[in-house]
């Protein structure tokens, strides 16, 4: 019966969850925890290009959503309301540091095992071309594209409207794809003088 009970809480939705850790049955943050801090962590470590401080980063905002616990709002989307938190814990904290992060700092992230030299380069040149964008079109891609939320909830996340979002996505998008092909144009082409 227990063995059957664990299964139970295993299937639970985030939201279940997190109304219980606002019930003060604490405990529960740790399957919170288990299910969210490895996405967590690739937000931070690609947003920001540093692996240790992205690990802060993760604990820090599991610190806050325990301690405002009894702000989250039953019927609100988990992920959404973590992401919020996450944000401002990663604003708080860099905020006080404005180092600009190095591209080789980039951050060495598990997406896709990679089989071949040719498409390690070219995941190596997306993570360049992605820490090349402004942190704001950076946090959008990784929100939308990378961890999977919805236009709906980057929407609420941001406070704008879900055409907003599409139309900021649409351009990061297109910003990135420039950045990544840009080296390569500039290598096969000729250059050419003005007045050729």
């Amino acid at each position: 019966m227990e063995h059957e009970d664990s299964r139970m809480s295993d299937a639970r939705p985030d939201e279940e969850l997190m109304l219980c850790v606002r019930n003060d049955e604490v405990e529960k943050l740790a399957e919170l925890f288990e299910r969210h801090h490895l996405a967590l962590f690739n937000f931070f470590a690609r947003l920001t290009g540093d692996r240790v401080a992205s690990e802060d980063l993760v604990q820090d905002t599991f610190y806050r959503v325990l301690k405002y616990r009894r702000s989250y709002k039953p019927g609100t989307s988990f992920r959404t309301w973590m992401y919020q938190i996450a944000r401002n814990v990663r604003n708080d904290r860099f905020r006080k540091q404005r180092d600009e992060v190095e591209i080789e700092a980039a951050p060495v992230a598990a997406v896709l095992p990679v089989d071949t030299v040719e498409d390690q380069q070219q995941t190596e040149r997306l993570k360049r071309a992605l820490m090349q964008l402004p942190e704001d079109k950076r946090e959008l891609l990784l929100l939308s594209r990378y961890q999977g939320l919805r236009y709906e909830e980057i929407a609420r996340l941001l406070q704008c409207e879900v055409g907003t979002v599409k139309v900021r996505v649409h351009r990061a998008l297109q910003e990135l794809r420039e950045r990544f092909y840009w080296r390569d144009q500039n290598r096969r082409r000729p250059h050419r003088s003005l007045g050729g």
